[in-house]
């Protein structure tokens, strides 16, 4: 009987080395691949909140700076924040408040280069039209009316566009160009929502063109 199941004991432990020396290899390199794989993911979580800890720390000491009108600790704390933390929301929001503060200040060069940085960094849509908006009005008051329009003929998330269509409005009566402007409003018009306060901003803009918005949307053929 002992030897019996002596050779089946050696049947398996030879079945079992004929299985390994073929699949060995493989099953070694998958269980790598997996287990490394999960290493990875666990340091990139890892790295991931440590980044966000590290750049809402500065963020802050961005705010604080611009609340307490330090606008040294500013240029510091904003250069800090997007060598470090570039990629990051806390650093893209940290430039646009720079950019605020740098207009504030009559610095308006720092301002569209803070603005510039978010549009060409930020992976966010929404802050990169943000960005192009508010560097849109610094271009317009430097009277750069090539560049503005620039920005605000850009490709936008559909809730900024009746934004730009705004602007773009303004700068065409800067430019004397009132019908320009009335297509632009009524563009404006048509996208903000019908409760919206800014839309009925838009209206009296066009009404101070001798438009009416309800007399434009009412001869629109219906969809």
């Amino acid at each position: 009987m002992a030897s019996h199941l002596d050779l089946e004991e050696q049947e398996q432990i030879d079945e079992l080395k004929h299985f390994w020396k073929r699949w060995g290899d493989l099953i070694t390199w998958v269980l790598i691949a997996v287990f490394g794989s999960y290493a990875a993911w666990v340091g990139w979580q890892t790295w991931s909140a440590k980044q966000s800890a590290q750049s809402s720390a500065l963020y802050d000491t961005v705010e604080r700076a611009a609340l307490s009108d330090d606008v040294a600790l500013l240029d510091r704390s904003v250069a800090d924040i997007q060598d470090k933390f570039g990629s990051t929301s806390y650093a893209q929001q940290a430039a646009l408040l720079a950019a605020r503060i740098y207009q504030e200040k009559s610095r308006p060069a720092d301002a569209r280069k803070q603005l510039t940085w978010v549009i060409d960094k930020s992976d966010d849509a929404g802050y990169q039209a943000l960005a192009r908006l508010r560097l849109a009005a610094l271009l317009i008051e430097e009277k750069n009316f090539d560049a503005a329009r620039q920005q605000l003929s850009a490709k936008v998330p559909l809730s900024f566009e009746p934004l730009f269509a705004d602007r773009l409005g303004d700068m065409d009566l800067l430019e004397n160009k009132p019908a320009a402007a009335i297509t632009h409003y009524q563009k404006a018009w048509k996208g903000f929502d019908a409760n919206a306060e800014y839309r009925r901003l838009v209206a009296v803009k066009l009404a101070a063109l001798g438009a009416d918005p309800e007399e434009t949307a009412s001869r629109e053929p219906a969809k």
